[in-house]
């Protein structure tokens, strides 16, 4: 006697009492039963089912006489085959049999059996409950335990596939032979000592076990089993700690409903889930799903789904093949390995994972970098050249203190304007490259801060053309020099270019050129604020694109043609007689402006960043200070130190 199926007897008993007793439920109608056993034999079954039928003193198969009974319907077995096999007679009969197991698709086909009604959905839709639990729990090296039949590896064929979408991998599938009785114990050890073959393997503590009632309860028994003749124990005992599965009983199942009404034949239950020794840890809390709700869509688990048992400690077991990858690693397949089976490497450089088994690692946002454990990414810290920085406050003040000392030059020249040295010197050619000087200290200014949309648009034409307007002016001014030795000659023709004539026809030109260029620059690709995500792995880079490169080169080339220009007029001009020379001086001075550019080029194309801004910084201030300090120099020296030598006499001596 299975104590499960004497339950179904009482509970079916007890059903009819309370029926006939109400007589709100069937007035007039009295229900009575006949209670067989089929001993699962097919014999047996078709002896029982025609004994329903046609029970009279003796067994006379399509024979009446007599009173009988009415008999309504008929409740089929516990098992599959059971059902099936009393199918075949009463579907002659067109005698309605009822059936509460869910049985595989193949068995269900109703137009076969027409008189056949089934109370629950048929088992396919089982199979996403389990798939979504395994899931859940992230249980992904099950093993399968089947009966040994069509219907078990129907089972697996179906399941299987389903397993490997999911990322789930089956470590092994045993199945178990046909039934055996219980006073058969050899044969009973041979079969438990061969199941517990797959369990040597202790990766795997999850199971599914798929079949009837009776071979559920014959496992369970064989879970317990010691020989008591050797004392040998060839039980799962020691498997315990390990040992959680999902019984997958496709006839007879415990539920929890949820609260509220449910329509019979509506939805099904979803499954009973048990594990050993300790009978259940946990069920699914929504025993009845709708199935039609399903379609097309995947059977999520939430927490509040699930019912623990009070026994267990509700931490999830694990059941995979190898330890989780852990955040800031990827996985990697092992040849001729299940692909649950893998290897963890760490993520390349650039590159994270933020959660376990990820398959490939990923990059972070632009504004972002990955850590040093590269399972997470920081934030990218905004960098340029501020005032703040002491880099910045040094370039600034630097900027500030030469502004003032041209400043403080142009005033000195202002208040000397009518001595000879000055005069000397064409007034305005001088006022115009001092100021042009000061605009070249301060556009050093519009380099330092956070570059925004107009700095970036003004800096590089500003510094382009203020820059021309120097070198401009000190063309005109070595030009003028020669020209001025060549007007002494008797009869020479140059006399009339001497002065602000000559002085216009230069510095005009040539910084218009400049300006031209500039302006096709802004009118076509001006520049543009543009962060640099990439240059530097921790950092935004703020700083200014330059829009047209070809343009931007342009405007250093043209400025270093009149730089080369101005050189070599002053260099020819070194050697001409006079106490106070100016080209020797200009000559120095260009030769340190096209050291400074020269080298400027190839470091500001090999930096990156605020350094980049530095060493342009760097180049406007030195280049500027060389002109200023090379040309004004001498001339403050003789004004404020050596006051007689400014006369007329000094400056017209020639050398002996």
């Amino acid at each position: 006697m299975v104590t499960k199926f004497y339950q179904h007897v009482l509970a079916l008993a007890f059903a009819v009492k309370e029926i006939n007793e109400n007589p709100n439920i069937l007035p007039n109608v009295t229900l009575g039963f006949h209670i067989y056993d089929s001993y699962y034999d097919a014999r047996m079954t078709y002896r029982t089912t025609l004994d329903l039928l046609f029970k009279m003193c003796k067994f006379v198969p399509n024979y009446k006489c007599d009173f009988q009974k009415n008999l309504v319907s008929i409740i089929g077995g516990l098992g599959a085959g059971t059902s099936f096999l009393m199918a075949e007679i009463l579907s002659l009969y067109k005698i309605p049999q009822l059936t509460y197991g869910s049985f595989p698709p193949e068995e269900s086909d109703a137009s076969q059996v027409p008189a056949f009604y089934r109370m629950v959905p048929n088992e396919l839709y089982q199979y996403i409950g389990i798939i979504s639990l395994l899931k859940h729990f992230g249980w992904t090296w099950v093993g399968l335990f089947t009966p040994d039949d069509t219907k078990g590896e129907y089972f697996i064929n179906i399941l299987e596939p389903l397993l490997s979408q999911n990322g789930i991998c089956s470590a092994f599938t045993q199945r178990i032979p046909q039934l055996v009785h219980y006073d058969d114990f050899d044969k009973i050890s041979d079969i438990a000592l061969n199941m517990y073959v797959p369990f040597t393997d202790n990766k795997t503590t999850t199971f599914i076990i798929y079949g009837e009632s009776l071979m559920i309860i014959w496992l369970r028994a064989i879970i317990f089993l010691r020989d008591p003749t050797n004392k040998e124990d060839i039980s799962f005992r020691k498997l315990h700690p390990i040992f959680h599965g999902i019984s997958f009983n496709n006839t007879t199942r415990e539920t929890v409903s949820i609260a509220g009404e449910r329509e019979m034949g509506s939805g099904f239950d979803i499954m009973n889930l048990v594990t050993f020794p300790n009978e259940s840890f946990l069920r699914m809390k929504i025993g009845w799903v709708n199935p039609n709700a399903l379609d097309g869509k995947e059977f999520v688990i939430h927490e509040d789904m699930i019912i623990w048992h009070s026994g267990f400690n509700q931490v999830v077991p694990v059941s995979v093949c190898n330890d989780y990858c852990c955040p800031g690693h990827q996985k990697k397949k092992k040849e001729g390995k299940k692909f649950c089976c893998y290897d963890c490497v760490p993520c390349p450089e650039g590159k994270i994972s933020n959660r376990n088994d990820m398959e490939n690692c990923f990059r972070c946002p632009e504004d972002q970098y990955p850590n040093q454990e590269r399972n997470g990414c920081t934030p990218k810290i905004i960098s340029f050249l501020s005032y703040e920085e002491p880099l910045g406050i040094s370039l600034a003040s630097v900027a500030l203190t030469f502004s003032l000392i041209t400043i403080l030059v142009l005033g000195m020249f202002i208040q000397q304007k009518n001595t000879p040295i000055v005069k000397a010197n064409n007034w305005d050619l001088t006022c115009t490259l001092l100021v042009s000087l000061l605009l070249c200290f301060l556009s050093s200014l519009l380099f330092l801060g956070k570059p925004g949309k107009v700095t970036c648009l003004l800096r590089q034409p500003t510094f382009g053309i203020v820059f021309s307007v120097a070198i401009s002016c000190v063309l005109a001014k070595t030009i003028t020099v020669v020209v001025a030795f060549m007007a002494t000659k008797p009869g020479s023709s140059m006399r009339k270019w001497v002065g602000k004539r000559l002085t216009n026809v230069i510095v005009l030109p040539c910084s218009l050129t400049q300006a031209s260029i500039c302006t096709v620059w802004l009118m076509t690709s001006p520049p543009f604020s543009n962060p640099d995500m990439h240059s530097v792995t921790n950092q935004i880079l703020l700083q200014c694109n330059e829009g047209s490169a070809t343009l931007f080169y342009c405007v250093l080339g043209y400025m270093g043609f009149l730089a080369i220009a101005s050189f070599i007029v002053a260099f020819k001009a070194r050697k001409l007689p006079d106490s106070f020379n100016e080209a020797k001086f200009i000559t120095f001075s260009m030769l340190l402006f096209c050291s400074v550019w020269l080298t400027f080029v190839p470091t500001y194309l090999s930096t990156k960043g605020k350094s980049m801004v530095v060493v342009e910084i760097f180049s406007i201030l030195s280049s500027s200070a060389g002109l200023l300090g090379c040309i004004f120099a001498p001339k403050c020296y003789l004004i404020v130190l050596r006051p007689e030598l400014n006369s007329r006499e000094q400056l017209i001596r020639r050398k002996t």
